[in-house]
């Protein structure tokens, strides 16, 4: 039970993470760019940052390259 519950907060954690981030991403001008894929139809949608996703993943491996390097 222990388990499961550290699993439930870390879900919770990670989607809190992505909420922000996606909130951020308007304001420093991250879903504007080319290859990030929106799609309306009706009262849905969906957006899928891709090219912003992989930036920032590219971004993060450089600082923790730097940062965990021994």
């Amino acid at each position: 039970m222990e388990q499961m519950a550290k699993t439930m907060i870390s879900l919770g954690t990670l989607f809190l993470l992505v909420g922000f981030f996606l909130l951020l991403m308007d304001r420093i001008g991250l879903d504007s760019l080319p290859g990030n894929f929106l799609f309306q139809k009706g009262r849905v949608t969906f957006f899928f940052p891709l090219t912003a996703s992989i930036i920032i993943s590219l971004l993060l491996t450089f600082v923790f390259n730097i940062l965990l390097r021994k």
